[in-house]
């Protein structure tokens, strides 16, 4: 697919990783229409709404339902690490909100008209750890399990109509999302981080191609089709791992 001229729509655009999907959608000749909190670096139009809270990701719906769009790439993320009940009310919530309910309503706003059209594209980027559920990203994991499930419902609910859903999973990257607790948890399991461009690239990539779904890195990707068969195996394959996730909070 050539996204010369095409009606892209992005989440997090002024993200780490955003910040290069949309340069290299805009290089390519696509209009780049950014929904964030922050003022993106480049882009062709930028509309500020917060997706964590209700009336912030209804009025982004509003707006979104009022555009037909080539593309809508859910991207935006945030991530909690540490034990769940440690985590506050606000944070559980708008992480939800964030990482599951808004790619939802935004699907929902825009494929009125993408429908109308007979065309259109719905990206979701989850993440390898919705698939292999970590211990101490249990709400982050839980939700893009969950955007994985809506992804491949939606994908087979829109069959034969013209509007294709893919789900891209990459394993961890290194953004300004992690915290110094998460990349101590790096460093002290070996946990691979992906540079940013290198994911950046091949999510334009997965885009292009329309695939279905897309699971970046090895061995991640290899694990996530054995979690699916047996979860025991990989029970014990982290269970190491896990209790020195524990350690980082054992105060």
């Amino acid at each position: 697919m050539s996204f010369e001229g095409k009606e892209i729509l992005l989440t997090g655009g002024a993200g780490g990783l955003g910040a290069l999907i949309a340069a290299e959608l805009l290089a390519e000749g696509a209009r780049v229409t950014v929904i964030d909190r922050a003022l993106p670096d480049r882009c062709s139009d930028y509309w500020r709404h917060d997706l964590s809270t209700l009336d912030g990701l209804d009025a982004a719906a509003a707006a979104v339902a009022q555009r037909r769009w080539d593309v809508l790439i859910n991207l935006a993320g945030v991530l909690h690490f540490g034990p769940v009940e440690r985590q506050s009310g606000a944070q559980t919530i708008s992480g939800y909100m964030v990482n599951l309910i808004a790619p939802v309503r935004l699907a929902q706003a825009a494929l009125p008209l993408m429908k109308a059209a007979g065309a259109g594209h719905i990206v979701n980027v989850g993440s390898v750890f919705g698939s292999i559920n970590f211990a101490h990203f249990a709400t982050y994991s839980s939700a893009k399990a969950g955007l994985r499930g809506f992804s491949q419902a939606l994908r087979r609910e829109l069959a034969g109509g013209g509007i294709d859903v893919t789900y891209v999973a990459p394993r961890a990257v290194r953004t300004a999302l992690n915290t110094p607790t998460v990349l101590e948890f790096a460093r002290l399991t070996g946990m691979v981080m992906d540079p940013p461009d290198r994911i950046a690239a091949k999510i334009v990539t997965a885009i292009r191609q329309r695939k279905a779904e897309a699971y970046l890195g090895f061995p991640e990707s290899a694990f996530v089709r054995l979690n699916a068969l047996l979860p025991g195996v990989v029970d014990r394959a982290l269970f190491a791992n896990d209790r020195k996730a524990a350690r980082l909070f054992a105060t």
